[in-house]
């Protein structure tokens, strides 16, 4: 009889749901049947059932946080049973034992991680039996059953255990070094609270507070545009002055005197360009691709769409969520014509059919057995839900993946886009831009939100003659970097080779997907979260006082920079493939944090913090209060408290009486901390601020409230 064991308990049942089974306390047993003569039983992980042991169970001394007892490196490593999850994990080893087992199915998610929490539950249980392993990339009963035909050997896989086992203890090595030198260290200079540190997560955090930085950092300029309305011989359009490429005028007075200039005066079609362009459709989602996506148009976070694909894969609905790859096989390609013969039957699909293009079983743009690594592209199986079981939510996501392989099969959309140069008087130059959507193909199926809409201009000829009937001169000011929301967060993360300098290592991260894996990226964010270093607030990341002051501190080192993980990386992978040695890969681990932890002592003593960072600083969890909810005053149009909010200072009772009361954290390119906020609404005013920027001159000024008028006015320093 074989045991199979599932990393999770929805996957157990369905891997039992295509054979007839008997119900068991914590398994189900399997009937036998064509595939399993002699029966088997099915059993399950709850996720991880284990983990690395905690610091203390290696040596007693190691539990009480101190800078004498770092670096904490382990001789070899110990997983342990996850406290709450010893019950199942004694029924599995009961079961491997189970004299009438003679064979181990390891049935894990077709991944490192999934290699890694069997293969872990074995080891525990000292299973010596013999394994094979099931490899599969979806949930159907056709799936399940291919799958159990044609089983790996259990060697094919091991070197991704290798891999995975590695990355662990690596990770705890940089984390648990890293998180208490820089705890202590930062508690010496008056900031109590846990820092975490680690091998994804810090590098990820350091571009975020560097865009953080640079928002901060940004001074608006002013900057003015010249618009021409043009009538030639009754054909009309606009254009915007432009000379070298460049449409922004310094200052409001040329401005002026070009748009003066230009009033009335001949014009000229001097040059026209069309130029005619196709777009492909786009390809297959993976799952960093589909959490963008998702992110962007419905505002779903990362993790929680990672969650509901996970369960929309356990149920057999969609392919393996956790795929890095945008490709698919020929095998999936041939299937194609099935499953959408079935989602032709859904009414939300039916005006797409029949589709243009029967088949892509030939199209190398999306099937390339190449590009495939574990895993094929997230794709809809042929078991196609009714879709008013699902939730809203996952009807959206579900809805993405069906439309992307619909749109692979229609044409290119073709447009043709016209720049139009027109001369004024033989001195000014205008450029119009406009599109002409010749045809709709995918787009149909999957229509673009442009922001704005491209203009149809009129059928200029070069050479056509007129006037210039009106021009007109616009204001504007340059714009801060925008913040990066939580879907691009995933991809940022992914890549990260374009912040790297190092061309040998931009290619290494870029062949290495950049920071994290498919599977962590979402958990990286969350934790980034969790441990109060970014805030979000409308779809929006803030980088906190905690996580600004973590960077200071790590100044140049490499924990924080991309390039270590790509080098990472690479050897990480070089593991799963069999090419590189775990043990040689922490020894150097093993060196980089020792010289981490001498390094930082020293450099502890000439860090320094900036006032503005030091007073935004709120310590962690006390006595059950959440992070960032302190009390920074009473405020000034109901009795509730003002809290920090992320990108503003607002009153805690907006929930309950939609008191709008709010003071923005940057004033005229100046940041407003805490410790002024406090004084403001404590005193009425704030001390004297310097750094305020106006028309590209800085000064200093008190801010002052003002209860009549009920905002906030500038008091300046009297001139003596």
């Amino acid at each position: 009889m074989k045991l199979i064991i599932a990393e999770k308990p929805d996957q157990g049942r369905t891997l039992a749901s295509v054979f007839k089974t008997k119900k068991r306390d914590g398994y189900i047993e399997i009937l036998p049947n064509d595939i399993f003569s002699d029966g088997a039983y099915v059993t399950w992980a709850i996720g991880h059932l284990t983990e690395l042991a905690a610091p203390e169970k290696y040596n007693s001394s190691w539990k009480k946080w101190s800078l004498e007892t770092l670096p904490i490196i382990p001789s070899h490593f110990k997983y342990e049973v996850v406290k709450e999850k010893t019950k199942q994990f004694s029924l599995i080893q009961q079961l491997t034992n189970h004299p009438e087992v003679s064979e181990i199915i390891h049935a894990g998610d077709a991944g490192r991680e999934g290699e890694l929490i069997i293969r872990n539950i074995l080891r525990l249980a000292r299973c010596s039996k013999p394994i094979k392993r099931l490899w599969i990339s979806s949930l159907t009963p056709k799936s399940i059953r291919e799958g159990f035909r044609n089983l790996l050997h259990e060697s094919d896989t091991k070197n991704l255990y290798f891999e995975a086992y590695t990355r662990a203890c690596a990770d705890w090595v940089v984390g648990m070094n890293a998180s208490r030198l820089y705890t202590l260290l930062l508690q010496n200079h008056g900031f109590s609270d846990v820092f975490s540190l680690g091998r994804v997560q810090t590098p990820t955090l350091s571009l975020i507070v560097k865009r953080e930085e640079e928002i901060e950092k940004f001074v608006s300029e002013p900057f003015w545009e010249v618009e021409a309305s043009f009538n030639l011989n009754g054909k009309k359009y606009s254009g915007k002055w432009e000379k070298g490429g460049n449409s922004r005028i310094d200052t409001k007075e040329l401005a002026n005197r070009i748009s003066s200039f230009c009033e009335g005066k001949q014009a000229e079609a001097i040059n026209v360009k069309n130029e005619k362009k196709d777009f492909s459709p786009p390809l297959f989602y993976n799952l960093s691709a589909i959490q963008a996506d998702a992110n962007k148009k419905f505002k779903i976070s990362p993790k929680k769409t990672l969650d509901l694909l996970q369960g929309l894969y356990q149920r057999g609905i969609i392919s393996y969520p956790r795929s890095d790859s945008r490709y698919i096989t020929e095998g999936e390609a041939e299937e194609f014509p099935g499953i959408l013969a079935k989602i032709r039957a859904i009414q939300d699909y039916k005006e797409f059919f029949p589709l243009p293009i029967e088949s892509i079983k030939n199209n190398q743009r999306y099937v390339n057995e190449k590009k495939v690594t574990d895993h094929y592209a997230i794709i809809p199986t042929e078991q196609v839900p009714d879709l008013n079981r699902l939730t809203a939510d996952e009807r959206k996501l579900y809805d993405l993946i069906v439309r992307s392989i619909i749109a692979a099969h229609f044409p290119a959309a073709t447009a043709e886009y016209t720049t139009i140069r027109t001369l004024v008087d033989g001195k000014a130059d205008f450029i119009s831009k406009g599109k002409v959507q010749l045809e709709e193909g995918w787009y149909r199926v999957l229509p673009l939100r442009e922001k704005e809409k491209v203009p149809e201009l009129p059928k200029i000829v070069q050479g056509d003659k007129g006037l210039v009937s009106k021009t007109v001169v616009k204001e504007s000011k340059t714009q801060p970097p925008k913040r990066y929301t939580e879907g691009q967060l995933i991809t940022l993360m992914k890549t990260a080779g374009k912040h790297v300098e190092d061309k040998q290592l931009e290619k290494v991260l870029m062949k290495t997907q950049g920071l994290g894996t498919e599977a962590t990226r979402a958990g990286i964010i969350m934790m980034l979260k969790n441990r109060a270093y970014i805030k979000i607030n409308k779809n929006l990341v803030f980088a906190t006082a905690k996580a600004k002051i973590l960077m200071q501190a790590l100044g140049e080192q490499v924990l924080a920079s991309p390039e270590m993980t790509g080098k990472w990386e690479q050897r990480l992978k070089e593991i799963g493939e069999g090419t590189a040695s775990p043990k040689q890969f922490m020894e150097q681990t093993n060196k980089l944090v020792a010289h981490l932890v001498e390094k930082t002592v020293a450099a502890s003593n000439h860090w320094g913090f900036e006032p503005e960072i030091k007073d935004a600083f709120v310590p962690g969890k006390r006595q059950g209060r959440q992070r960032g909810d302190t009390s920074l005053g009473r405020c000034r149009f109901c009795e509730g408290s003002i809290v920090d909010k992320g990108s503003f200072y607002g009153c805690s009772n907006y929930q309950k009486t939609k008191c709008d009361f709010t003071i923005s954290k940057k004033i005229l390119g100046k940041t407003i901390t805490q410790k002024n906020i406090k004084l403001l609404l404590k005193n009425g005013s704030t001390d004297f601020i310097n750094g305020f920027a106006s028309k590209n001159k800085e000064f200093a000024a008190k801010l002052l409230w003002d209860q009549q008028a009920r905002k906030i006015k500038f008091e300046f320093a009297k001139q003596d």
